[in-house]
């Protein structure tokens, strides 16, 4: 008999998203099965630079922070609608949102937490919107020394 690895962390990755609904699915159903935490980050991108000096120029430090927290607070409340709602047990379950370059983030705050293991979602995107966007899934997958759980697009993944 084999034994499977126990995740005592496991991190599930979000941009609220049908795909990451699906996602969701399998870290909670992982997190679930070896009663360990789950946690639950959202990264938003910053603004591109060129933007942020003709921005920023016209607003003040405080003004600037507020946004930022108007933005966390609105992923406080997507975290609590799509995917606390749906857990009874919530005393393992921990959500954070972080401003950044998703890929370093969510392989930074996994190395923070001491995560064991990574569910991410992918929006299967193919051919030039593939190579103009990129793949925040892939990315992980190359840089992260933690284990990388993908879950394909909505349409291949939650079909069974």
């Amino acid at each position: 008999m084999i034994d499977y690895p126990k995740y005592k962390k496991v991190l599930f990755c979000t941009d609220f998203s049908e795909n990451a609904d699906c996602a969701f699915e399998y870290a909670f159903g992982i997190a679930k099965r070896d009663d360990s935490t789950l946690y639950i980050l959202h990264v938003i991108e910053p603004i591109p630079e060129q933007y942020t000096n003709i921005s920023y120029s016209a607003m003040n430090q405080e003004s600037i922070d507020k946004a930022k927290e108007a933005l966390k607070k609105g992923c406080e409340d997507c975290f609590k609608k799509q995917y606390l709602s749906k857990i009874k047990d919530k005393s393992k379950v921990k959500y954070f949102a972080r401003i950044g370059n998703e890929e370093n983030e969510i392989i930074k705050f996994a190395q923070e937490e001491g995560i064991n293991l990574i569910v991410i979602g992918t929006h299967g995107r193919t051919g030039l919107k593939h190579v103009f966007l990129g793949s925040v899934a892939e990315k992980v997958i190359r840089h992260s020394p933690i284990p990388v759980f993908i879950i394909p697009s909505k349409d291949k993944a939650c079909a069974v």
